[in-house]
Formats: C-alpha cells, structure tokens, sequence
C-alpha cells in the first residue's frame, strides 16, 4: 500500500479521497526542514501547499518519493530541478482557485475606491469622519487589466459587470478573444495612460518582473489605483511608495509582496495602501476543490500510474516512452524556439507530422509543442494546462499527418500565425535520439539547440559573418556552434549560433546595428 504525507493543512475530504482510494495517509504539518527531512524516507507521496519547503535536502533524503502534489498553482517551494533529477513528480493543481482570486481582486479594487478598510478601522475606533474618506464609483472608469489569460478574464467580465470600460493587455491575447471577452486590446503604454484602475494578473517572467516601475508608473494616468493580487516582484514596491507620496497614484490594494512573508515592508502603515496577507485563494470553495483534485490527482499515479498535471513529466504510457521521449524533447524544442521569437498574440498553430512520427502518440507531442510556446509568455504552464490555456486564448490548434518528404524520413514542423506574421520551425531526430532543428521560416539548415543560442536574421553580404564574429569576440562570448541557411545567394539568410554563456543587451544592441542585420534575438534551452 503507497504511503502519502501530508505536511501542510489541507482538506479532511482530501484525506478521505487517499483512504478510500487505498492509500495510507498521515497528516503532519507544522514540520521545520530536519523534521521533514527525518521522517520523508517513509513516504511515496507528499502533499503540500506553500508552506513546506521541498528542498534538495529533502529530496535527498525521500529514497521511496515518487510524486509530490501541490494543491494550488504556484510550485516555487518546490526546487523543480533537484525533484526531475531525483525522479520525483511534481503535480499542481492549475485551475482550481481561479474564481476565488478573481474575486479577492474586484473586492480589493472597490474596497480601494471607496476607503472601507480605512473607514472600518476608525469608526471602529470611534471617530465619526464621514467626510474624510471621499471615495470614487467604479462605474464608467477605465480597468486596464494586465495579464488576460484564465484569471484575468474572469476580472475582466467581473469588471463589465460593474459596468467598466475593460481594456487588455496581454501579448497572447488574440483580436478574436478580446472580442468574445468584450474587452479592448491595447498596448502595455496605452493601458497605462488610459486606465482608472490597473490589476495584474501575470506570471513573474523575466518579462513582467518590475513591470510597474517607477518610469511606468510616471506613464499613467495622475490618480490611478493599482491592485495586485497576482505575484509579488510585478510592482517596484518603493517606485510605487514614491508615486503615492508624490500624489501621482491615488493608492493600491496588494495581497502579495515580493518578499513573503511580508513581516516588513515599504508599503506598510501607508494610509493609501490596503494590504492583505497572500488571500487569494482562500475561500473554504477553492481550498476544497484544490485539495480534492490534489488527492485524486496523486491516487491515481500512486496506484495506476496515470499522470495529471505534471509540471516537469509528460503524461506518456510505459509502452511509448522510450520512442516517444526524443521527440517529446524535439516538439517542446521547437514551440520553445518559436515561443521565444513570439512578441504578439497568437491566433492558430499548426504541427505537422510527418513520416513515423506520425503513427505515434502526436497529441502529447502537441501538449509539448504548446507548452514550449507559451511558456515564455505564462511560466506556469505544463503538457495539461496548454491545451486548455491555448482554447482559453482562442488559439487555433491544428494537426496535419503527411507521408514523409524531402531527405529526412521523419520530421516535425511547427508554424505559428500571429497578427503580424507566419513563422515556421521544423525538426527532426538523428539516430542516439538527438533532436535536431532542420529548417527555419522554410529555410534549410541543420542545428542542435543548446543551453544559450543566438538567433539572428539577415541579408546575405560579405563581411556579415566577421563582424559578427568580431563584435561577440570583443564582448569575450565564445562561440560553440554556428549554422547557417539562407533562401538564395545574397537574399535573405538566418544565422543560429550556441555560445557558452548569456549575451547581455549592450551586444545585442551592438549586433543589430551591425550592417545587414535585421534582427538579433537571444534564446535558451
């Protein structure tokens, strides 16, 4: 019988579902890291929240670990590298508080408009100041929401509700979505310009980290509020006390911090300023269904082997891995590749199969395709959410089989439509299973993706390649690989370079003013 601990609170119908399924449970939370890990050696499964810490220690000492189930969305106390290399599991639960969260932020929003958490404390305190907290009605404002994806549009039809003019933005939101969502794709400026009351609801990507910073703060509207129910590190907390003590931003309302527990912080004992401590998920709803779907989710791996909302494995049968995992690497490869080139929204994806690729099991390789593509964008996405994330997001997701063609007897190719453009990428797998790019936006050109990969498109000249050269070599960045195709002699032509470390912007900048480039980008793997 598997044996599962439960080391934070969750549900007692969670604990219920293991004991009914078969599974033998014990409920210890409140445990410090030595206790975790004297004890994590007995167990097959361990149920978390955000509390416990599962570090490398613990990983080390979990010999009979197989899985860990976090019940909720957010994985950051789990070390993601140290559980795959140990063969560990890890699950979440993607969907389960998205209705609670969007809520808190509508809650918080008017609780900012109108004072309440102020004006509660001190008529509570037996003052009588009616006319100190002149608040503003929501109805008719502007609510420019950042991040429109499974939450943020929750808040945006919240938002019409009350009668608000919504707009969006968000890079993978398509024209089609907004219009079905009824609200206004904008650019991040013109939401900041245009917008009452701002709320986020983005993933911390090295792309949205400090995304409200002092010089995008100066960029809004005088008066603006700002509610941040989504991740701490969006908002420069001190360029945003800054902006309320110089009266430019009217105040905010934040359940997360960038530090948490937040037992300090900048933004404490500000007038303007509501704060609650991390609440956006907690509704007895949404604890419940995160709780059950964690234990049954965690059941049924521990007893049948099935996989559900895995962060770090693809959900694959014993009898297909060991063809199926070279290209399951190629196909996430290849979204990833296209994913990171991608800087407006997309509106249809198509995966083309061809050769013996396509008798396997293509709709993993599609689930690993979109989680390689709109990984850059979202961070917490995996092979179980894309899929649905992708139809959120009106993406159309398209697979076509073909016999093979050309010199290679089976390849990928992966083509992404957006309002701007049609980009493709092909690959395939080389006999030892190493997965190879094969072509470029229909150029041939055979490439192995490392960890730091330069990309770069340009107009096929002499001396392109030695300044090239030289510009990375004054930079001192060495170059491991560089591969080449181009359409025709001096037409369009794409360079696609490994390098043994990270390219700083100062180079880039210095590469794309190279004579002939047309764009540089910088890409990992």
């Amino acid at each position: 019988m598997p044996k599962v601990l439960i080391s934070d609170s969750l549900s007692p119908a969670a604990v219920q579902i293991f004991k009914d399924r078969g599974v033998d449970v014990d409920v210890k939370t409140g445990l410090d890291r030595d206790e975790l890990i004297k004890i994590i050696g007995e167990y097959d499964g361990l149920a978390i929240r955000s509390a416990t810490k599962v570090t490398p220690q613990v990983l080390a000492a979990a010999k009979k670990l197989k899985v860990v189930g976090r019940a909720g969305i957010g994985v950051d106390n789990v070390d993601l590298p140290a559980a795959t290399a140990a063969g560990v599991i890890v699950m979440n639960t993607p969907f389960g508080n998205s209705i609670t969260t969007a809520e808190h932020a509508i809650a918080m929003m008017l609780s900012l408009a109108r004072d309440i958490p102020q004006a509660n404390a001190s008529t509570h305190a037996g003052k009588w100041e009616k006319s100190k907290f002149m608040g503003v009605e929501v109805t008719g404002k502007v609510l420019g929401v950042i991040g429109c994806g499974n939450i943020g549009s929750i808040v945006a039809d919240r938002g019409l509700g009350l009668r608000m003019k919504v707009v969006a933005f968000d890079p993978f939101l398509t024209p089609e979505r907004a219009q079905d969502l009824g609200v206004e794709k904008v650019e991040l400026d013109e939401l900041l310009k245009r917008a009452d009351f701002i709320t986020l609801h983005t993933p911390l990507t090295d792309k949205t980290r400090n995304i409200l910073n002092a010089e995008s703060i100066a960029r809004c509207k005088k008066g603006v509020r700002i509610v941040n129910c989504a991740r701490g590190g969006l908002i420069v907390e001190a360029d945003l006390k800054a902006a309320i003590e110089a009266g430019h931003v009217a105040g905010a309302a934040l359940d997360v911090f960038e530090e948490e527990p937040a037992k300090a912080n900048p933004l404490f004992g500000m007038e303007q300023v509501i704060c609650t401590p991390h609440l956006g998920a907690s509704t007895n709803e949404a604890q419940e269904n995160v709780a059950l779907q964690v234990a049954e989710q965690m059941a049924d791996y521990l007893l049948t082997g099935a996989i559900t909302n895995s962060i770090n494995v693809p959900s694959v049968s014993a009898e297909e891995a060991p063809k199926l995992t070279p290209f399951l690497t190629l196909a996430q490869q290849l979204g990833s590749f296209a994913g990171q080139l991608t800087e407006t929204g997309i509106s249809a994806v198509t995966i083309e199969y061809a050769g013996d690729v396509a008798e396997m099991n293509t709709r993993v390789l599609t689930n690993a395709a979109l989680t390689g593509l709109l990984k850059p964008q979202l961070e917490d996405v995996n092979m179980v959410s894309a899929p649905v994330i992708a139809k959120e997001r009106d993406i159309k997701v398209s697979e076509v089989k073909t016999e093979q063609e050309g010199a290679y007897e089976t390849y990928i190719r992966l083509t992404v439509k957006t309002e701007r453009q049609e980009r493709s990428v092909a690959g395939t797998v080389f006999s030892g299973g190493l997965p190879r790019i094969i072509q470029i936006k229909r150029v041939n050109m055979e490439a192995t993706l490392g960890r730091h990969m330069l990309y770069v498109t340009n107009q096929d000249k002499p001396g392109f390649i030695g300044a090239l050269g030289s510009t990375l070599g004054k930079a001192g960045i060495n170059i491991a690989n560089f591969n080449l195709g181009r359409e025709a002699a001096g037409g369009d032509a794409i360079c696609l370079i490994e390098v043994d470390g990270d390219v700083t912007a100062e180079t880039l900048a210095e590469i794309q003013a190279l004579p002939h480039v047309v764009q540089v980008k910088s890409l990992s793997f």
